[in-house]
């Protein structure tokens, strides 16, 4: 769909509910020549932020759909997503009493999917949820999926013998600038979901005793190796030695 295609369908979709400009503007909480300009298709003008919001307000989705002519872009994000996985299952591996599952695939009453990694602590009959992102898209389908998968959580466990008393939900994103931006101007809808960050993610680990959800941004040295890169943060030593096959979830700040 092209500039003027967009506009066209935001125009008739407007005019489909008997909506003004003006109408469609209050909804959207923009002014009335922004929505003139959108459906004239001038969205160039217009941050994607906006051009989302007016749609949605009409119940049209607009999505960028990115395409790479040096090769399979599909392979490529998978590839990345994959290190970021094995990076963190790794330090899974190292936490004491955890046993964690990468790729643990679900069809429930027609609810399919999977979940990217799923580990069961045995001494306090905890199961966490491990949403892995490489990068933020649409925040409210991200938490959305999350919390399906938190609600689906006990009987996806039970069926592997696994009988939790607690769910608990981590979000582990790759820490890149792009993503710290996205995830500060959206503080108040993450941090309304997700209550701990990466600071506190060791803690958890250690002591799983309460359910809880968080957010953590995780590192790697390098897109081939599944060591990953122990990042430091502000008062840690400089000559400080980092655990062997450890990742640190960095703190998040908003």
């Amino acid at each position: 769909m092209n500039d003027q295609q967009l506009g066209a369908l935001i125009r008739a979709v407007r005019r489909r509910r008997s909506l003004r400009q003006a109408d469609l503007a209050r909804l959207a909480g923009v002014s009335r020549a922004t929505v003139s300009l959108l459906e004239r298709g001038h969205w160039e003008r217009l941050s994607f932020a906006r051009v989302r919001g007016i749609a949605a307000a009409v119940d049209v989705r607009v999505e960028i759909v990115g395409r790479w002519p040096g090769g399979d872009a599909n392979r490529l994000l998978s590839r990345r997503h994959s290190v970021l996985a094995e990076s963190f299952a790794a330090f899974m591996a190292g936490q004491p009493d955890w046993a964690a599952e990468p790729e643990v695939s679900f069809a429930i009453y027609g609810e399919r999917g999977i979940v990217d990694l799923l580990a069961w602590h045995e001494p306090t009959a905890h199961l966490l949820v491990v949403e892995i992102k490489t990068e933020f898209v649409d925040f409210n389908e991200m938490l959305g999926t999350l919390d399906r998968k938190v609600r689906l959580a006990r009987t996806i466990g039970a069926s592997r013998g696994r009988h939790a008393r607690l769910v608990s939900a981590w979000l582990i994103v790759a820490d890149t600038r792009t993503n710290r931006r996205h995830a500060r101007q959206h503080a108040t809808l993450l941090s309304s979901r997700l209550a701990l960050d990466g600071r506190q993610l060791r803690a958890f680990l250690r002591d799983p005793s309460r359910a809880t959800t968080g957010l953590a941004f995780w590192t790697d040295s390098n897109a081939g190796s599944t060591s990953p890169r122990v990042g430091r943060r502000a008062g840690d030593r400089a000559d400080r030695k980092p655990p062997k096959a450890a990742a640190t979830a960095e703190s998040r700040h908003f």
